[in-house]
């Protein structure tokens, strides 16, 4: 008889997100997983779910023949000095596409980012993924070392790095002079600051499950923004109706979705907090923004 699944409770959910944002450490987060075997379910069933297996996270093959991948350099004077990212490109592009910058979470240019980027160059755009732990030699192939290595960095360098990508992207020889940025979490969180701090070189931006960014620089926000939110995630629900607030007060074109049932995270199709029908419908609605917002004059 085949033995039945427990459901995996709302608040391991709520424990890795405190844990993969430094609110609590990893012997605090393992102590909370053991206490479920108290309800039958085991660290051995519940931690493979809530950590990332990217073996499930590639959507778009590295050898896809449609697409070109390299990896480019530029410059930050006002960060690490130098900047490096994963540019994808439709392969048969002729001149020039719509650029769209990819922010990853608070762990470093993981294959999971990677393959956002890839199916954005899947969909005709010109798409570029930095990695912030590049100046520490890059994402090391461990998400819990990522974030020891994030955390370990200058945070105002790490933003003036992503303010120096887009710049960067914004002119590259393939853009078409509109610049769009979409990331996840901490990404979210850095495609809201791109927004209030270069207002002149963003036109689109879709940040998911991101906090805002600092109050006092909000009423420079002039780009469209998509904001996309999981209904489950406590943390960063808690910001926005005073981020709506300063949005509607500055005249802000924004909308935002509420994804019901949806973890932090869900669109990350790496863990258990992936949820496949609200990923795909919210990937849908930022490809048809960007398509409004960054191809047409």
């Amino acid at each position: 008889m085949q033995k039945e699944t427990r459901p995996i409770p709302q608040e391991a959910f709520d424990w890795y997100d405190e844990y993969a944002h430094g609110l609590i450490d990893r012997r605090t987060f393992l102590s909370r997983l053991s206490s479920l075997s108290a309800v039958g379910i085991s660290m051995a069933a519940i931690t493979p779910a809530l950590m990332p297996n990217y073996a499930k996270a590639e959507q778009v093959s590295f050898n896809d023949q449609s697409i070109l991948a390299t990896f480019e350099t530029f410059s930050s004077p006002e960060g690490h000095g130098e900047g490096r990212g994963y540019l994808v490109k439709p392969r048969e592009l002729q001149e020039t596409a719509p650029v769209v910058l990819v922010i990853h979470e608070n762990r470093g240019l993981n294959p999971y980012i990677k393959d956002v980027a890839r199916r954005l160059a899947k969909a005709g755009f010109v798409a570029f993924a930095p990695d912030a732990l590049y100046p520490l030699g890059g994402y090391p192939g461990n998400d819990d070392m990522g974030r020891k290595m994030q955390r370990s960095m200058d945070r105002v360098k790490i933003e003036n790095d992503f303010i120096a990508a887009a710049k960067f992207l914004k002119k590259h020889s393939l853009s078409n002079g509109k610049l769009g940025a979409v990331g996840f979490c901490f990404g979210g969180y850095i495609v809201n600051m791109l927004a209030a701090t270069i207002p002149q070189y963003l036109d689109a931006g879709v940040p998911f499950y991101g906090t805002p960014a600092a109050k006092s620089i909000r009423k420079n926000i002039k780009a469209p923004l998509m904001i996309q939110l999981g209904e489950l995630d406590k943390r960063v629900n808690a910001t926005w109706p005073e981020y709506e607030k300063d949005l509607k007060a500055n005249n802000v074109d924004y909308i935002m979705h509420m994804y019901e049932k949806a973890n932090h995270g869900f669109h990350n199709d790496s863990t258990g907090r992936y949820d496949k029908e609200s990923a795909e419908l919210a990937w849908k609605r930022t490809m048809n923004f960007f398509e409004k917002h960054l191809t047409k004059s």
